[in-house]
């Protein structure tokens, strides 16, 4: 188990897959920086939150822009960029622009950064609100994470423990996954049998060239104009082997599962991986998210990583990335409209606090970046001043495809005589006939395993939730307030509670902070549309689109674009937002100092 030695160092551990420890060794790592507090997805009341480190930095970022964390007369500015929403997407694509030099301002609604990647506390305990899981952001130098690859071009680093394994509970039983491609194949063999092995193994040499051909052109190197050709010559004749191969990864993964994988378990696991990471099964999912993810993670050497301090560790390093370099943020700043004159964004308005004070204005010189859901994003555009090109444009985005929302279960527990090689990272499967049935697939996080410094001496933190199966109709119209809210919540999180009681069976006992989070927390708090979590865009029937729209002057990054769902992705789609409005050039002296 991987544990504080001192604030120092923390323990890198290997584990074997049935549960014996490696010898561990240890990472120079600087002390946690901070936890991002604040109000979080649960419901509860402002009471109850005790700031911390992170978010006296996020308010004073806000203070330095707009006087006292809001919004108020000062902050009508003008600047070159405005993004939209501070989710991974945006705020990696605000500090790429503001390390090109721009002037950039982010607007957040809520008084914390990170959208779905923000953390928050309560009583000592410091939660995740959304993911939990990395690979590829630890180590020097490149990675194909593009993630690590926009932390590398601001310069910043998260510390992260490493460890390589997770735990699957199935109806059959409880076994490990290793981080690892021999191990991997093991698990396969062990779990599926020797056909399933054989045919796993087909498919990785069907895999090995798309791997091969998308490793060639990093995300750090893309962008959606006429200038990706230089980019792309940088990486020389090789590159022709992505070209090849572009016409495949672009495709559903199951094209490609189709032509050797026959044997049914095997089938299913590919396809709850596939749901893990994109919210759809292998006929919908796009190949080049499934290239990446196996490639990252059973290479040779490969590790998961858990951000020190949680996810809002990353969230801060992106923060001083886009200060550092002069940008500014802007928090509790709700974006209630994208101004557009004559066809073309032209800034921003931002609601006032105060309904007796008039909104604020920023002016974007270059344009305004939208980190919004595409649904959301429509909702602030006006019905005039855009053409009818754009209205239609428009009147088609929002009959974009919804995957389902989310149930959270945040808990405060007992830590007292726990299990002390418990892992960290569960996903439990109820039922292997349908994975996208409401409720059926539950992942686990217990980050306390690895920082004990996110909970009180003594206890632990956990996050239970499921992701895109919890359906919205029946929150519809609900009072957050109401009776029938709260018991419908309860009722909701029950399958929560029983997926916790296969990894500790007294967990019940054992809680002492409970907070329930449904997709009117999502729709509310992330100011995402019917709380979903994302666009369930089918690579059957299309792609994502890119960063430019019809509208001169809005662009769009976050996961309702190229190149998908998930936080590596999100990353992507900033990065590649970012490099399509820098010049060329400047595009290339980046690459350089990547040593890309």
């Amino acid at each position: 188990m991987c544990m504080h030695l001192a604030q120092s160092s923390v323990v890198r551990t290997q584990r074997h897959p049935y549960g014996m420890q490696r010898k561990a060794t240890l990472v120079p790592c600087r002390p946690r920086l901070s936890n991002t507090a604040g109000r979080s997805l649960c419901e509860r009341k402002k009471s109850f939150f005790k700031p911390s480190c992170a978010t006296a930095t996020q308010h004073k970022a806000a203070e330095s822009a707009s006087g006292d964390g809001q919004e108020s007369p000062s902050a009508s500015h003008e600047t070159d960029f405005v993004v939209v929403g501070s989710g991974i997407g945006g705020l990696c694509c605000a500090a790429l622009l503001a390390r090109y030099g721009y002037r950039v301002t982010v607007c957040e609604s809520h008084y914390v950064l990170g959208g779905a990647a923000h953390g928050f506390e309560v009583k000592g305990h410091h939660f995740d609100a959304g993911p939990s899981f990395f690979a590829g952001l630890s180590g020097e130098g490149n990675s194909s994470n593009p993630l690590k690859q926009v932390l590398n071009a601001i310069e910043e680093k998260v510390e992260c423990v490493t460890y390589d394994r997770w735990v699957n509970h199935t109806p059959e039983g409880s076994f490990p996954v290793v981080c690892n491609g021999d191990r991997y194949a093991e698990m396969v063999r062990t779990q599926g049998g020797e056909a399933a092995l054989q045919q796993w193994r087909a498919l990785e040499d069907k895999m090995r060239p798309l791997q091969q051909g998308a490793a060639l052109f990093p995300a750090a190197a893309l962008r959606s104009d006429p200038g990706v050709v230089l980019s792309m010559l940088r990486f020389g004749p090789k590159l022709a082997l992505t070209g090849l191969q572009a016409p495949t990864l672009t495709a559903p993964f199951a094209k490609v599962v189709d032509q050797v994988v026959t044997d049914p378990w095997l089938r299913k696991f590919l396809d709850l991986e596939c749901f893990v990471l994109s919210g759809m099964l292998a006929k919908d999912t796009i190949c080049a998210e499934m290239a990446f993810m196996l490639m990252e993670r059973n290479r040779p050497g490969s590790t998961i990583d858990y951000p020190m301090g949680g996810t809002s560790s990353i969230v801060d390093a992106l923060r001083r990335g886009i200060e550092k370099n002069g940008g500014k943020i802007m928090l509790r700043s709700h974006v209630e409209e994208i101004l557009v004159e004559g066809g073309q964004a032209v800034g921003v308005k931002v609601r006032a606090a105060n309904p007796k004070k008039p909104s604020a204005v920023i002016k974007a010189r270059k344009g305004v970046v939208t980190n919004a859901s595409v649904w959301d994003t429509q909702g602030l555009l006006p019905n005039q001043d855009i053409t009818p090109k754009q209205r239609d444009w428009s009147s088609e985005a929002k009959q974009t495809p919804q995957t389902g929302s989310f149930m959270h279960l945040h808990l405060g527990i007992d830590a007292t005589g726990l299990d002390p090689d418990l892992d960290c990272h569960h996903l439990v499967v109820n039922d292997w006939h349908d994975l996208e049935a409401s409720q059926n697939v539950c992942i686990i996080s217990i980050p306390t395993v690895f920082d004990k410094s996110l909970a009180p001496a003594g206890k632990a933190t956990i996050h239970a939730y499921v992701a895109a199966n919890e359906p919205y109709g029946i929150w519809e119209g609900l009072d957050r307030k109401s009776k029938e809210y709260k018991n419908l919540k309860e009722q909701r999180a029950e399958p929560l509670w029983k997926a916790l009681e296969r990894v500790i069976p007294d967990i019940r006992k054992r809680a002492e902070v409970t907070l329930i989070g449904s997709p009117l927390t999502h729709e509310f708090w992330l100011r995402r549309n019917k709380g979903t979590y994302g666009a369930a865009i089918s690579a059957r029937h299309g792609s994502f689109p890119g960063p430019q729209t019809p509208i001169k002057g809005l662009y769009r990054c976050g996961d309702s674009t190229q190149p998908g769902i998930g936080v590596p992705a999100a990353a992507a789609s900033g990065m590649i937002t970012a490099n399509t409005l820098a010049p060329i050039w400047s595009h290339l002296k980046m690459l350089d100092q990547l040593h890309m």
